[in-house]
């Protein structure tokens, strides 16, 4: 894909967004919709040739930082020499899998929070100082804490602390704003660890169920960052986006 010459002119134009777990999936499209605000992109991932292929997609200018998450050394090191920004998004997420309490294996379901919860964390605790006068945070949730199936134990306990950490940040950090996306079924390659069968077919079981009659896409989710981003006045602050999967 051909990348981008210059950047459009928005209401991020001027303002830097930095966005961990920015080189695919639901980082990768909020980095695209904040682009076209105007903003200066830095997106932060374990891999690098992702964020070299997110590199051609988004403005010249936008840098990437390969960065383990789950490394407190490596995320303080990476917000030290980043220096001061606007917005900080997290979205950072390995494959997700579904596993009954029964066959659950402890010391793997501990590691299941390293990334997701404890990357959160870190990132934050080491962004926060950073962020500039009218700036954010917005972290990444599930609606499995809300409405979670059969074998979403570790799923649905990771989004529901990620609730709690995102209210009490709200107060800590203010007057920083900091809420959180809780995405649905969304197209990424989270799923990439079923085959492509049983993949399609998880999606057009699930979407077949849902009001809106599909699973989302990246673009859907994307939308919702940039809105929390964008606001003002609302923090601690849960957007549930999942074609209605709560209410059926």
């Amino acid at each position: 894909m051909e990348q981008l010459t210059k950047k459009q002119t928005g209401f991020l134009t001027g303002k830097k967004v930095v966005i961990l777990g920015g080189s695919s999936g639901i980082g990768l499209a909020t980095a695209k919709a904040a682009s076209a605000g105007g903003g200066e992109i830095i997106i932060i991932s374990s891999n690098q040739k992702r964020i070299d292929n997110a590199l051609t997609q988004l403005p010249q200018g936008s840098q990437g930082y390969a960065v383990d998450l789950t490394d407190e050394q490596q995320v303080k090191a990476i917000f030290a020499k980043l220096g001061s920004f606007d917005h900080l998004v997290y979205t950072a997420g390995e494959s997700l899998q579904l596993v009954n309490l029964e066959d659950a294996v402890i010391t793997a379901a501990k590691k299941f929070f390293d990334l997701r919860y404890w990357g959160a964390f870190t990132a934050v605790k080491y962004a926060s100082p950073n962020i500039n006068k009218g700036g954010s945070i917005t972290l990444t949730g599930g609606v499995a804490s809300l409405r979670p199936g059969k074998g979403w134990s570790l799923g649905a306990s990771i989004c529901a602390a990620m609730e709690g950490f995102m209210r009490a940040m709200a107060i800590e950090l203010a007057p920083v704003r900091v809420n959180l996306v809780s995405p649905g079924v969304v197209k990424t390659n989270l799923w990439n660890d079923m085959a492509d069968e049983q993949r399609e077919s998880f999606y057009t079981t699930i979407g077949n169920g849902l009001p809106v009659q599909r699973v989302g896409e990246a673009e859907d989710i994307a939308q919702t960052y940039l809105y929390l981003i964008r606001q003002q006045y609302g923090t601690g602050q849960m957007i549930v986006v999942d074609g209605g999967s709560v209410l059926v």
